[in-house]
């Protein structure tokens, strides 16, 4: 549960290359309101095969009944995605909340962080929303609204926040959770104001 306001649901957070410092809202999220990182075991050298096992692992470990959502930042986009296609078990989550998914297939990121181009491009089997920035240096706002209509995920521009991290100020980014927090299947469960 992530709030007083918010309804009974695990929230999983995936990170991106690197993993997600002490002031990343992801990191916020898990320390003031449960949620749960899906840790990785090389946040350096990212293997998509191992991730995909990873998240895979961590979904099936959830209790039953209890609505799981997805909060994943830059290449954890993309790991949602690939997820998805793979896994026999997608439909347990209820929603994911994709920020700032990276443009994989650019030359620079492409060598970075090898073996996840082309991105997974298909239809999420459950509701989304990509929310992305006009001045993010690791993809073009074109290319995440271009993600966003693939996966049939809904679409917010934030405008220029960079890449939506931690040196973008969004602090414990209440707007962020509220989002979250409206994929779920009722409209009326989403929080509805400022959290502590």
């Amino acid at each position: 549960m992530a709030h007083a306001d918010a309804p009974a649901a695990t929230v999983l957070t995936l990170p991106g290359w690197l993993g997600s410092g002490p002031a990343h809202w992801q990191s916020l999220w898990e320390q003031r309101h449960g949620c749960q990182r899906v840790e990785q075991h090389d946040w350096q050298h990212p293997r998509r095969g191992d991730w995909s096992a990873r998240l895979e692992e961590v979904v099936l470990a959830q209790p039953a009944g209890t609505p799981l959502l997805l909060a994943a930042h830059s290449l954890g986009c993309l790991l949602v995605a690939w997820w998805a296609a793979h896994s026999r078990h997608a439909t347990r989550v209820s929603g994911a909340l994709l920020v700032a998914p990276p443009e994989i297939e650019r030359d620079d990121l492409r060598q970075q962080i090898p073996g996840w181009a082309p991105p997974a491009r298909q239809r999420l089997p459950f509701a989304s929303l990509v929310v992305a920035s006009s001045d993010d240096p690791f993809g073009r706002l074109a290319h995440a609204r271009a993600l966003a209509q693939d996966w049939g995920a809904a679409f917010r521009d934030l405008g220029a926040r960079g890449h939506l991290n931690a040196d973008s100020g969004l602090g414990d980014w209440a707007q962020g959770l509220a989002l979250l927090y409206a994929l779920l299947p009722s409209p009326t469960c989403a929080p509805g104001g400022s959290t502590a």
